[in-house]
């Protein structure tokens, strides 16, 4: 995965944004307090953690996911046309 892209920032700026607390989003996700700060720290996170956090914290990281990979298939793409 691209250095580019990190999961864990993306759900920590949107619980920011939300201005929830880490404890409150360790109760909604079911998980430890300071398990939370390891995933904050993940570039990648696990598809069924991730469908739990994007539902609690109403907000499809799927679809940031899914832009991004759009962004890198066109980028390669263009490459292979331009080696042709």
């Amino acid at each position: 995965m691209d250095e580019n892209f990190h999961m864990g920032k993306l759900i920590r700026a949107e619980l920011d944004r939300q201005e929830h607390s880490v404890s409150w989003f360790a109760r909604k996700v079911q998980t430890e307090y300071s398990n939370c700060f390891y995933i904050f720290k993940r570039q990648i996170v696990d598809v069924d953690l991730l469908m739990r956090i994007s539902v609690v914290l109403q907000h499809n990281f799927f679809i940031e996911m899914s832009e991004y990979m759009n962004g890198i298939i066109k980028d390669s793409t263009d490459v292979l046309k331009n080696n042709q």
